[in-house]
């Protein structure tokens, strides 16, 4: 018989604090900086090397992985920034390898919803549809076409990773 699952206060406000401050970086400089990254890192192994939350440094340094492999396929498509990547891996160290899976899932709905929500702003709901099908049917052959800067289709993902990570941690 399993153990029920326990809100772990610790948890939820470290990957709080790191998500919301990358998400406000990259609301701010549209980029989320190593600085930030590596500090998230050096947290959640000093949390996990004190006990101060339930991942130990094995499970630390595998939800650095299980992030970071999770998030670099979508950047070598270019349908994502190096920062998320190392964001998702940093918070990663938080979380552990089964919660840091579950974040990145629910950071792809948020970031869904949130692409859906920017493209209708921007009035680009039908173009986004069209470039999003293709970036997906050619494997990110037409990242280069898509990505430039006249098309105004970037924004923020970040924000998604945090609530992501949020909802993984409140979770686990």
């Amino acid at each position: 018989m399993a153990l029920p699952r326990t809100f772990d206060p610790i948890l939820v406000s470290a990957v709080a604090g790191c998500g919301t401050s990358g998400a406000a970086i990259d609301l701010w400089v549209r980029r989320v900086p190593n600085p930030l990254t590596l500090g998230i890192v050096a947290l959640g192994l000093v949390l996990a090397a004190t006990h101060g939350t339930g991942t130990g440094i094995g499970g630390a340094l595998a939800g650095l992985g299980v992030g970071l492999l999770l998030m670099l396929p979508g950047y070598v498509i270019g349908a994502t920034g190096g920062g998320d990547v190392k964001l998702l891996a940093a918070l990663g160290t938080l979380l552990g390898p089964s919660a840091v899976v579950m974040a990145f899932f629910y950071s792809a709905i948020a970031g869904g919803a949130l692409a859906v929500l920017v493209a209708l702003w921007r009035r680009r709901l039908r173009t986004t549809m069209a470039n999003t099908a293709a970036l997906v049917a050619t494997r990110g052959a037409v990242a280069v076409e898509i990505e430039r800067s006249s098309e105004n289709n970037r924004f923020a993902y970040a924000p998604a990773i945090a609530l992501g990570a949020l909802a993984a941690a409140m979770g686990s």
